[in-house]
């Protein structure tokens, strides 16, 4: 991977930026900040003191969980950090992907920035050496409640750190320890605490979650082009999307659907083009209102989640300053599961806001006169052709499973681990149902823009600026449906194409909306 971003150092503000830059393998990580250093180093030293005065410390001198009350001294303490590490390896599942496992490597790096983990710097150089060689834990994407954080997860990325488990490869996974040798890495020594320090926190969930933010952004930017390009071919009023309106109803991120709708509309530079009725169906008329509720949430979700990745969220905590060893709750991952089921929310009603339009598309009665179902034959064989209206079948599978998603994660705490973890967060699962969701709400979005790209054509391109831009990007990768053929191929080039930046739906910048 070649970096094109400028680097994330280890102890400066982790934003969700950052987090997909190197996930993606655009930008590098450096580090850690002298503060960082300064602030690990006395947390490390508080908890060498308690220690040498025979302190009791949760997970040092003591079992895990339920098993607080269990002393553990002497030579034991030397074998605590490896068992907690092997006797979670209980994932199950297939395994997240190789950016959702550095987005997981790189939020777990910014919580241990925080400085209260009682970690040895020399972590900060190992994690950043699996980063900086792509060697990534192979991490089951099933077994965490969230609470203690997500500990069968992170202790996949503990495991890698030691040499043991798999990381992923090209074609498949391949033991740790053989390619951290083949790296001329040696296997990091986890000392006490700092197993537990890996693994009791909240960044599996935090990464993916700071992953799903900025593409549910692009895909609300989408949306709303998508929206203003239907109005547009189906010859809808551009007049639902006046200034005047949305200043009698002020919430700002509906009025900012509305001005980039107007702008893909070129509403400034009317046109005499005949419209299909007075007020729109509601898909049309009211798209700001659906997808605004989702830019008017979006800073709020934001800050959850970055102040999450920035977090100290393991247990107990070393607070250099006060000398004092804090045991406490920070692991459970309430805020990241809140934000992960509002999020998965709002991108359900986009797909189904998407679903309803394409609907519109292909009912003659609906789309201004169009030709049924988009159907691109000549009038003599019309009738043996049936265009998108399969499409219309997908989306609304589409939107079905989507909607089944939505159910809040949080609602789902189960009592376990003896009744120690007897509330949980199931943040990790809101973060995995939230990008399930996106995946269908890409796909979705794919096959309603080849819908708008047939329309585009059927108009002879007499459309405006965003459904034309539309249009043209599409091309390149999918021909006007001339005649029935399969469509599949079609759709994943779409998705490709937006993936890659190349599909031209407007820009939109996170750092607009961050408080």
């Amino acid at each position: 991977m070649q970096p094109d971003s400028a680097p994330y150092q280890v102890g400066e503000l982790l934003t969700v930026e950052r987090l997909e830059a190197v996930a993606h393998g655009r930008a590098r990580v450096t580090g850690p900040t002298p503060a960082t250093l300064a602030r690990t180093e006395a947390g490390r030293r508080v908890l060498e003191r308690h220690l040498a005065e025979a302190g009791t410390v949760y997970g040092v001198t003591t079992g895990f969980g339920d098993s607080c009350e269990t002393p553990v001294a002497g030579a034991l303490t030397r074998d605590l950090p490896r068992n907690l590490v092997r006797f979670h390896g209980c994932g199950v599942g297939s395994l997240f992907g190789r950016v959702e496992a550095r987005a997981i490597l790189t939020a777990r790096l910014a919580s241990l920035a925080a400085g209260y983990s009682a970690v040895r710097p020399s972590l900060f150089t190992s994690l950043m050496s699996l980063l900086e060689r792509d060697i990534v834990p192979a991490i089951p994407t099933l077994g965490s409640v969230g609470a203690s954080g997500d500990l069968t997860p992170l202790s996949y990325v503990a495991a890698v750190l030691a040499g043991e488990r798999e990381v992923l490869s090209d074609s498949g996974t391949m033991p740790a320890r053989l390619v951290l040798e083949d790296s001329g890495l040696v296997p990091f020594e986890l000392e006490p605490k700092e197993s537990l320090s890996l693994m009791n926190g909240t960044s599996a969930m935090a990464g993916l979650a700071g992953l799903a933010l900025p593409r549910a952004l692009r895909l609300a930017r989408w949306s709303a082009a998508l929206s203003a390009a239907a109005s547009d071919v189906m010859r809808g009023q551009p007049g639902h999307f006046d200034a005047r309106l949305f200043a009698a109803k002020p919430h700002p991120g509906q009025a900012r659907v509305a001005e980039w709708m107007r702008s893909d509309l070129e509403f400034d530079r009317p046109r005499a083009l005949p419209r299909a009725r007075l007020q729109d169906r509601y898909s049309l008329r009211c798209a700001p209102h659906v997808i605004g509720v989702l830019l008017d949430l979006f800073p709020t979700l934001l800050s959850m989640v970055e102040v999450e990745l920035n977090s100290a969220s393991d247990n107990p905590l070393a607070d250099g300053e006060s000398d004092a060893i804090l045991h406490g709750g920070h692991f459970y991952g309430g805020h990241v599961c809140a934000a992960m089921d509002t999020l998965k929310t709002q991108i359900a009603n986009l797909i189904d806001l998407m679903d309803r339009q394409l609907l519109l598309l292909c009912q003659p009665a609906e789309n201004g006169g169009l030709p049924a179902n988009l159907v691109g034959a000549s009038a003599e064989v019309r009738a043996a052709h049936h265009g998108f209206k399969a499409m219309q079948i997908t989306t609304s599978a589409l939107a079905a499973e989507a909607a089944k998603l939505t159910m809040p994660a949080s609602v789902f705490s189960r009592s376990t681990e003896s009744h120690n973890q007897d509330k949980v967060s199931m943040g990790t699962i809101a973060a995995r149902d939230a990008l399930a969701i996106l995946d269908l709400g890409e796909t979705t979005a794919a096959i309603v823009t080849l819908a708008i790209a047939q329309a585009v054509d059927l108009r002879d391109g007499e459309c405006h600026l965003r459904a034309r831009a539309l249009r043209d990007s599409v091309r390149a990768v999918s021909p006007f449906v001339s005649a029935d053929r399969a469509l599949d191929t079609d759709i994943g080039a779409v998705v490709e194409l937006w993936r890659s930046g190349r599909l031209d739906a407007g820009a939109v910048e996170i750092a607009a909306f961050r408080r």
